[in-house]
């Protein structure tokens, strides 16, 4: 299939799950083509079967703000019309789905077919949805969409319960390749690795996340600062965003910022990912938890809030650890307790990781989207 993929291109959730779809689809010989304004950041190399086509959005007088909607909608239809693609998938609804189904409609009058999928990934639905400047528009789209999925169960339940649509969506959860992250295989290496972090002795903690508020890494500098008066530990913040300055201050108000390494963005998060003990994901809202995620894959379990699709990937006690929003107390003890419990932190790493593998690796998931594809093109036809 050739297939148009179009998502937000930054460090966010969304993005990273469309662009991760898009390297797996083409990888089993799909053709794929992401629209956007920028290369989404982890669209890195040159992979063979991928294309980029950027979405350049004119400054005039006349505009206060540029249309970007309508600028995407544009070149959605030319690439389609182009490239002869068969589907395009958008990733978080506004504006994109919008803007697809204005694409569809421009090529319809021409001819040519071009059915949709949108894939609802979480704010889109539960924050900026429900605004009621675009609660109207964003319901419209899901239901003129040839194909909805959604990220969790939670996340479909609140898209019919608070939009009250009523058309059926397809629960797809996010992925991980497991064959990408994955534990570090020679523990000598490991250590080596961690050499540049931490001291041999100490624990690392990290914590991954765009560092809006919705993430609460604050909670985290919070949490590691009641852990370290107890253990030998580094804490790890991988990601940037508008809480980071808070964060630093915190540290530095906190007496711990030498003992935490504000490491911004980074590509190569698998990478970093098997060097750490314990995630944490303090988040007071998630819809899934892509984070958590790509940690458990790598054999860290993850210290998570009870929210959101969370449940649905940690099991709690098993997997990870889930708590109410706010209780950093309750976080940081369950932290210093199981890391001085080597048996009950290697058996939660080695279920973390059996997680990853069973539920929700690409070799498990992706195909469910072929799947999809066939079947929103089947019904279109």
């Amino acid at each position: 299939m050739r297939i148009g993929i179009t998502c937000y291109p930054t460090y966010g959730g969304s993005g990273v799950v469309a662009t991760e779809l898009g390297i797996e689809l083409a990888a089993l010989g799909h053709e794929i083509h992401f629209i956007s304004y920028s290369q989404p950041f982890r669209l890195t190399g040159r992979d063979d079967g991928i294309f980029y086509h950027e979405v350049p959005v004119s400054n005039y007088p006349l505009f206060e703000f540029p249309p970007y909607d309508l600028a995407l909608a544009s070149r959605m239809a030319e690439v389609a019309e182009f490239y002869n693609l068969d589907l395009l998938h958008v990733h978080y609804a506004i504006p994109h789905s919008v803007s697809a189904l204005l694409a569809r409609q421009m090529l319809a009058g021409r001819g040519h077919k071009l059915p949709f999928v949108t894939t609802l990934h979480g704010t889109d639905i539960t924050l900026v949805g429900l605004d009621r400047s675009y609660l109207p528009i964003t319901r419209y789209s899901i239901d003129e969409s040839d194909g909805v999925t959604s990220i969790s169960a939670y996340l479909k339940a609140k898209t019919h319960a608070d939009f009250g649509v009523t058309r059926e969506i397809n629960v797809i959860p996010n992925f991980v390749n497991c064959n990408l992250y994955e534990p570090m295989r020679e523990a000598t290496k490991r250590e080596e690795a961690r050499k540049r972090l931490a001291e041999p002795d100490e624990f690392i903690l990290m914590h991954l996340s765009n560092f809006r508020p919705v993430k609460r890494v604050i909670d985290a500098v919070k949490v590691f600062a009641k852990v370290t008066r107890e253990l030998p530990a580094r804490l790890v913040l991988v990601g940037d965003g508008p809480d980071r300055s808070a964060a630093e201050w915190l540290a530095h108000d906190l007496g711990i910022q030498g003992r935490i390494h504000f490491l911004g963005k980074q590509e190569r998060v698998h990478r970093l990912l098997p060097l750490a003990d314990l995630m944490l994901m303090p988040s007071e809202m998630e819809s899934f938890g892509l984070a958590a995620l790509e940690a458990m894959a790598c054999k860290v379990p993850t210290i998570a809030t009870r929210v959101g699709g969370v449940p649905e990937l940690i099991e709690d006690g098993v997997n990870g650890m889930l708590f109410d929003v706010g209780n950093v107390n309750a976080m940081a003890a369950s932290v210093i307790a199981l890391l001085h419990d080597d048996e009950r932190h290697h058996a939660m790493r080695d279920a973390a990781r059996r997680t990853a593998q069973t539920r929700f690796c690409s070799t498990l998931v992706v195909p469910q989207y072929v799947k999809f594809y066939e079947e929103t093109l089947a019904r279109a036809s």
